[in-house]
């Protein structure tokens, strides 16, 4: 099992927490105070998607990865049909 690590997550409106790598990104969200929008849950309406340090993740499916940086910068993904 990999070594879980702290890192510090940047949230779009600017306020910064931490997470630990390999923990669910919703319950990062809540423990930071930040609303991720939800929909099915379960990774196939994209109401969640997030871009992670320029990668595109479903946070209700995916986890905090590891970062060399330590440092994670979170942005909500625009979907022009929503």
């Amino acid at each position: 099992m990999p070594e879980r690590r702290s890192l510090e997550v940047i949230w779009p409106d600017g306020r910064r927490s931490q997470a630990q790598s390999g923990e669910d990104w919703l319950q990062a969200a809540a423990v930071a105070g930040y609303a991720i929008p939800t929909g099915c849950l379960g990774g196939s309406c994209g109401a969640c998607e997030i871009e992670v340090n320029g990668q595109l993740v479903r946070a209700c499916i995916a986890t905090v990865p590891a970062s060399a940086s330590g440092q994670l910068v979170l942005e909500i993904a625009v979907d022009p049909h929503w």
